[in-house]
């Protein structure tokens, strides 16, 4: 564990109380898609309900982003400044470790979530004045997704113990998955009254979200795991700073979070070249079809609508039915598994046959495997993590090391057409990539294993208070 990280007191409470009726009620609920005690039904409630939010105000300001920069700007330059994202957030997880050396979580998060919703008003007020915004506000998004996505996810691995995260997450990843369909869905039915509406109704979503983290982190704790003792964050531990070091040293030296770090720049890598695989097939179906202006504009939006439509249906019913399953039956670094298993699989298989029907196939199930269950499992893996590498760590694992993933696409994407490489090639080169990634999964799980056990013989051998 980290030398900076606060040691947490430990101290004898009575028995708790018997559940109430309600917590009862919500954990039977809740027992078709994970094993969730009675006393921990309200707080996963709570944190799923602010993942939901967190989901849905990203895709009401993900659809507000695309007029925007598709108008004030042009395809072109929305790929430039997608790539331009990894840039700026290396200049984000500097400032924002720098805030983390002066203020405890819950702080650390407010401050975060209500400076994006500030952000947010100011860029309301320049939409609603027809001032050109699109660069900014889609390099703004960027950040904004998965710097709040990050930060909840490190709050809920601070919250719980790794025997009950690996539970209690797999319900958070239900609002996950329910608040990114929802946020579509209001966002199809508001965006007529124009961006600036998408962008006030996320601020207010934000702004409840703090409201909830405050109460959530007063009542829940980290349990013990011995008799009738139980660990948790005092006042001062709530509010201490959580680190002293930059983010860039604290990957350095730690094995742990530069192998986390890998697999998720090979996973971006691999989904990105694939997602690249898709759309350059699709555009040759349009052309051998003869389609062109409206009809093939047409034809390109009713394969995208469907392919996403396949996406989050069987996304959610994995994250209902099977993730919770996965993890605890089968461990973290099996479920880790399951996605590299089956993108191997399919990209050998278009390497053989680039058909459009395979390629579509091969990327919903790599797609809805990766927003469900391999969402589900890099969340646990921080479990077993001190609070500076939950929150400065993390964040900057799922910021910069996303981009560096998608900007490594674009790079080979470049190089692949002067090249004139085929689509053959691109599957080949992405069932390399998919080989490093399974290896990166088996050093990621017996790192895992190691810490865990270890968490658990300090816990035993720590001396009950007197």
């Amino acid at each position: 564990m980290d030398a900076n990280d606060p040691s947490p007191e430990v101290s004898v409470r009575s028995p708790p109380a018997p559940p109430t009726t309600t917590q009862r009620v919500l954990a039977q609920l809740l027992r078709p898609f994970a094993r969730i005690e009675p006393e921990e039904a309200v707080g996963a409630v709570v944190l799923s309900a602010i993942v939901f939010m967190l989901l849905t105000a990203y895709y009401l300001l993900k659809t507000a982003r695309e007029p925007l920069i598709l108008l004030h700007g042009g395809a072109e330059v929305k790929s430039y400044a997608a790539a331009g994202q990894a840039a700026l957030l290396v200049l984000v997880v500097r400032a924002y470790s720098s805030v983390a050396k002066r203020v405890g979580r819950v702080r650390l998060l407010s401050v975060v979530y209500l400076f994006f919703a500030s952000n947010l008003v100011v860029f309301a007020v320049l939409a609603a004045a027809n001032i050109a915004i699109g660069v900014p506000f889609f390099l703004w998004v960027g950040v904004f997704n998965y710097t709040s996505i990050a930060q909840f996810w490190a709050f809920a691995a601070d919250s719980y113990t790794p025997e009950k995260g690996s539970r209690v997450f797999a319900v958070l990843g239900i609002g996950s998955s329910l608040g990114a369909v929802v946020g579509a869905r209001i966002a199809r039915d508001l965006i007529r009254l124009g961006p600036q509406a998408l962008m006030m109704l996320a601020a207010v979503i934000l702004v409840g979200c703090v409201g909830l983290l405050v109460w959530v982190d007063r009542r829940l704790s980290v349990p013990g795991t011995r008799g009738d003792g139980a660990r948790t964050l005092t006042g001062p531990e709530r509010s201490a700073p959580l680190t002293g070091e930059t983010p860039f040293a604290l990957l350095r030296r730690d094995r742990y979070l530069l192998l986390i770090a890998g697999l998720t720049l090979v996973l971006n890598w691999v989904n990105a070249t694939g997602e690249y695989i898709l759309d350059r097939s699709l555009l040759a179906a349009v052309h051998d079809n003869g389609l062109h202006g409206p009809a093939a504009s047409a034809f390109i939006g009713a394969f995208k609508a469907q392919y996403f439509a396949w996406i989050n249906a069987a996304g959610i019913l994995l994250q209902l039915f099977a993730v919770s399953r996965i993890l605890t039956r089968l461990g973290v670094k099996n479920a880790l598994l399951f996605q590299p298993t089956v993108s191997l699989i399919g990209y050998i298989l278009v390497a053989f046959s680039p058909m459009l029907s395979l390629i579509r196939l091969v990327k919903v199930g790599e797609n809805s495997i990766d927003y469900s269950l391999q969402n589900t499992a890099r969340q646990t893996l921080y479990l077993v993590t001190s609070r500076v590498e939950k929150y400065v760590g993390k964040t900057t694992v799922d910021t910069l090391f996303v981009r560096l993933g998608d900007v490594l696409s674009a790079c080979v994407v470049a190089g692949g057409v002067l090249i004139a490489a085929t689509p053959r090639a691109f599957a080949a080169l992405n069932v390399v990539l998919v080989s490093a990634w399974v290896v990166l999964v088996f050093a990621v799980g017996r790192e895992n294993a190691r810490r865990t056990g270890e968490g658990e013989a300090r816990v035993a051998l720590e001396p009950l208070p007197s």
